[in-house]
C-alpha cells in the first residue's frame, strides 16, 4: 500500500513524500491517519533533526515520519493482536511507549508510524505498552487532543507537595491553594486552564499570565471568572507586560503568601526565574515547556530551597493513564480541548506549518491527513468565505460555534475536502 506522508531527513529537512509501505507483520497493526495536531515538540524536532533524543543517528538514509498527537481508524490487525482489535476500530496513541528504556516514539523514531501520514504501521511495541487506545467517541480531532491534554494531565498529577514534618510527597497540585501558569493563554495554557476548573483538585485561586492581549483576550471569552467561580476556583488573567513590577504584583495576589504551585509554560529564562520568585512555602515550580536550546539555563533560589521547601520537576508528556483520563473526561463533556484549535489545514501544509510553527499566532493547528489544504486561522473564515464556496459552507458551520471546532466542522471538511 502506498502512503503520503512527511518524513524527517536532517535539520530543517522536512519532505512530504508518497512512499510504499511493506506488508504488515504478525505482530503489526495497518491504520489510516485521519486528524494530527502540530505540536511545537515537532518543531523542535525539525530544527534538530538527528540531535533530539528521540530521533535515530541515520535519518539521512532512514527518514522518520513525524506529527505524535494523532487518530484515525484501523484497516488490517496481524494475527498477534486479532483478538485484541480489529478492522473499523478508532483509535488514540500514547507516543511515550517508554519500551524497554529508550525514548522511541511515534512521531520521532518510527519509518512507517507517525501523525503526518495518509497510512501507517503500527509496530508491535505500541501494543505491547498499551499505548494504542480504543477510541469510542464522535469524530476523530478529540482523539488527537487527547495526547496534548495527557500532557497537561500528567503535570498536574506530577506536582507534589510534603507535610511538615514528615518526608512523604502527595502527589498533584494542592487542593484549594494559589495556583499559576505562566505564559498560560497559548493553547496548552487553554488546555490546562479547563483541567484546572475542572478537575476533582482543583486551586481556590488560578492567576494565569502572558503578555499578548490578544491571547488573554481569547482565553478569557473561553474562561470567564464567572464560570470559573461555580466551580469554585477565583480566575484572573494578568498581562504581565503592563506591570513595572510583576513579581510583587502577583505576590500581592496571594496576600504575599506566594503561590502553591506554579507552572511556566514558556521556555524563557525571566518567566521561569518569574516562576521561582513567587512560589510560597513548599511550592511547587513546574518547568512544563520544553526548550530547544540544550544549554538552556535560568537561576533558582537556594535559600529558598532549604529554608521554604520549595522544589523544581519538569515534566516531558503523559502517560497512559493520563491519555485514558483525557479521553475518558472529552467523553463525558466535562473539559473541551477544541478551544485549543485556531487554525485547520491539510498533509501538504505541514511542512511549511511545522518549520514556522513558532511564528504563526494562535493555538493549535489541526491537520487533517488526507485532504490537501493550505493552512487557514478559524477567524479568517469570514473573509475566506466570501472568496470560496468551501470556505464559505465552513464559515457557516464555525461561526454558529462561536469560532471553535466541532464536529459538523470535521464532517464537512471531510466530505467536501479535496482528497491529497
Amino acid at each position: 500500500m502506498k502512503t503520503k506522508a512527511v518524513r524527517l531527513y536532517g535539520k530543517n529537512d522536512l519532505r512530504l513524500e508518497e512512499f510504499e509501505l511493506p506488508p504488515i507483520q504478525e505482530d503489526e497493526i495497518l491504520a489510516r491517519v485521519v486528524s494530527d495536531s502540530i505540536c511545537m515538540s515537532s518543531y523542535k524536532v525539525s530544527q534538530q533533526g538527528a540531535k533530539h533524543k528521540r530521533v535515530p543517528d541515520n535519518i539521512h538514509e532512514k527518514p522518520v515520519i513525524i506529527g505524535h498527537e494523532f487518530s484515525g481508524e484501523i484497516l488490517d490487525v496481524g494475527g498477534k493482536w486479532q483478538g485484541k482489535f480489529k478492522a473499523g476500530d478508532k483509535f488514540s496513541i500514547q507516543p511515550a511507549l517508554n519500551y524497554k528504556g529508550t525514548l522511541d516514539a511515534p512521531g520521532y523514531s518510527f519509518r512507517y508510524i507517525g501523525g503526518d501520514a495518509t497510512y501507517i504501521i503500527i509496530p508491535n511495541e505500541v501494543m505491547e505498552m498499551e499505548c494504542l487506545l480504543a477510541y469510542t467517541g464522535e469524530g476523530f480531532f478529540p482523539a488527537s487532543l487527547s495526547e496534548p491534554m495527557s500532557c497537561i494531565i500528567g503535570a498536574f498529577h506530577a506536582s507534589y507537595h510534603i507535610k511538615n514534618g514528615t518526608y512523604i510527597h502527595e502527589m498533584g497540585i494542592k487542593e484549594g491553594g494559589n495556583l499559576a501558569i505562566l505564559a498560560g493563554a497559548g493553547p496548552m495554557g487553554l488546555g490546562a486552564i479547563d483541567y484546572a476548573i475542572h478537575c476533582d483538585r482543583k486551586p481556590g485561586l488560578m492567576i494565569v499570565t502572558d503578555i499578548d492581549d490578544d491571547r488573554l483576550n481569547r482565553a478569557t471569552s473561553l474562561f470567564t471568572p464567572e464560570k470559573a467561580a461555580e466551580h469554585g476556583v477565583k480566575l484572573k488573567f494578568v498581562n504581565t507586560a503592563q506591570l513595572d513590577d510583576p513579581t510583587t504584583y502577583l505576590m500581592d495576589l496571594t496576600n504575599n503568601q506566594g503561590f502553591d504551585d506554579v507552572f511556566v509554560f514558556a521556555a524563557v529564562k525571566p518567566v521561569v526565574e518569574q516562576g521561582d520568585q513567587i512560589l510560597g512555602k513548599d511550592g511547587c515550580l513546574n518547568f512544563f515547556a520544553g526548550p530547544t536550546n540544550p544549554e538552556f539555563k535560568a537561576e533558582m533560589n537556594f535559600y529558598n530551597v532549604h529554608y521554604a521547601f520549595t522544589h523544581l520537576i519538569g515534566t516531558s508528556g503523559g502517560n497512559t493513564d493520563d491519555m485514558r483520563e483525557s479521553l475518558d473526561l472529552m467523553s463525558k463533556g466535562v473539559i473541551n480541548p477544541a478551544m485549543m484549535i485556531t487554525h485547520v489545514g491539510g498533509l501538504d501544509a505541514v511542512v511549511d506549518t511545522t518549520k514556522n510553527l513558532p511564528n504563526i499566532p494562535g493555538g493549535k493547528k489541526l491537520i487533517y491527513t488526507n485532504i490537501s489544504l493550505p493552512l487557514f486561522a478559524l477567524m479568517d473564515l469570514p473573509q475566506l468565505g466570501k472568496e470560496d464556496v468551501f470556505f464559505k459552507g465552513l464559515h457557516k458551520i464555525v461561526s454558529e460555534n462561536a469560532y471553535i471546532w466541532n464536529l459538523e466542522a470535521e464532517q464537512y471538511i471531510l466530505q467536501n475536502g479535496n482528497v491529497i
